[in-house]
């Protein structure tokens, strides 16, 4: 009898110490940092609609990286392969299309008025520019996003944007709250 009790209490032993040491694995995943791991170009444009929750962005744990990482070598490389592309990785694009896009806004904000009318941040990836932010009501996404594709090599802009800064939930993720799920990405 004593050692049966004894068995039990080792085997409680045992699973106390799994138990314990897998919500240390989760705690520490939940804790993990977010870095821009693929150093993707991501800033703010705009600052005219106060309250406007800060994106995510390219910031992501060292888990959702390497989770991520055989799809964006395929992502990357694919242009390339498909002669799409003159360099040999689409994100190798990225620095230049930054510079690009700087001086593309500077010149369509006459039309566009975008600096009063949003507050917005940009990442690009891969030639594709996501945009992300608030804009006023009746601000003309449209066009403002059609004038940011004409940007030299740019493949392809994403609008992830909302007209309601206070939104139970929004097209993007941010920077507060990473893990609430979106809605309606990538309209």
């Amino acid at each position: 009898m004593k050692r049966a009790i004894s068995m039990r209490r080792v085997k409680l032993l045992i699973w106390l110490c799994c138990a314990s040491a897998g919500l240390g694995q989760i705690q520490a995943h939940a804790q993990q940092p977010r870095v821009n791991r693929g150093h993707d170009p991501f800033f703010q444009i705009s600052k005219a609609i106060g309250d406007c929750p800060v994106p995510l962005g390219p910031l992501e744990t060292e888990q959702e990286w390497l989770d991520d990482s055989h799809y964006r070598i395929e992502r990357g490389n694919s242009c390339w392969v498909e002669g799409r592309c003159r360099l040999s990785n689409a994100y190798l694009y990225d620095a230049e299309i930054a510079d690009a896009v700087q001086r593309r806004l500077a010149n369509i904000n006459y039309a566009t008025h975008w600096r009063e009318q949003s507050t917005l941040w940009l990442t690009l990836q891969r030639r594709f520019i996501y945009v992300q932010g608030c804009v006023a009501p009746g601000f003309d996404k449209a066009a403002f996003l059609g004038e940011l594709a004409k940007t030299a090599d740019v493949d392809r802009v994403i609008d992830d944007t909302t007209p309601n800064p206070r939104a139970a939930q929004l097209p993007y993720k941010t920077l507060a709250d990473p893990d609430k799920p979106v809605f309606n990405p990538g309209n």
